[in-house]
């Protein structure tokens, strides 16, 4: 079951939150890849100078942002890695939460056939942004996909939901945010051993 539309409608920081411990399903053919979100970052424009959307800056790259909450926005860091976001709130108010990190749950296969690493650790086949997006098939042509309707890729609740403790932290690698990159709002699962290093 695909989540409603009005848990998108909330501020980036509190859906930061409430998204981890969610199931995101990435369907490919036939085939289904299911992990738990386990840690993810909020970027709240127009105000927050760690933001794509700073000062309400709306450009072909970053115009995604400023649909209503629930889309996917897609970009690329170093000319190489895909980083997936939920967009957030009300349509004009550019949020997103950044996913960091999941715990694959089921296409353990198909993971790995994606990524092609050398490590035997499980931990390093989605503990990262550019990781997760590799392993689980999310590029640029996923960009202003629709989470609420779509089936390529959705979010769904946990059927057996579980209490967990929820750190907050200073986002990573924007130090160019001035203020803003002593914000707390990088937020993951405690002693979940998928959260990025």
């Amino acid at each position: 079951m695909h989540l409603k539309l009005d848990f998108y409608k909330q501020d980036a920081v509190v859906l930061a939150k409430d998204l981890l411990g969610k199931i995101l399903v990435r369907n490919v053919g036939d085939r289904e890849i299911r992990a738990r979100i386990v840690e993810t970052e909020a970027y709240v424009g127009p105000e927050d100078k760690g933001c794509h959307a700073y000062q309400n800056k709306k450009t072909e790259r970053t115009k995604v942002m400023f649909e209503r909450g629930g889309h996917v926005y897609v970009y690329l860091i170093y000319g190489m890695h895909h980083c997936f976001n939920v967009v957030a709130a009300l349509k004009g108010k550019p949020e997103a939460v950044l996913v960091r990190a999941v715990e694959p749950i089921e296409g353990w296969e198909l993971i790995r056939q994606n990524r092609q690493i050398k490590s035997n650790k499980d931990e390093d086949l989605t503990n990262g942004p550019g990781k997760l997006c590799q392993a689980l098939s999310i590029d640029k042509e996923l960009d202003g996909h629709d989470l609420v309707v779509g089936d390529k890729l959705y979010i769904e609740k946990e059927e057996n939901k579980q209490d967990y403790e929820i750190i907050p932290s200073k986002r990573i690698n924007i130090d160019y945010a001035e203020e803003y990159k002593d914000k707390l709002w990088r937020f993951y699962i405690k002693g979940n051993s998928f959260v990025s290093k």
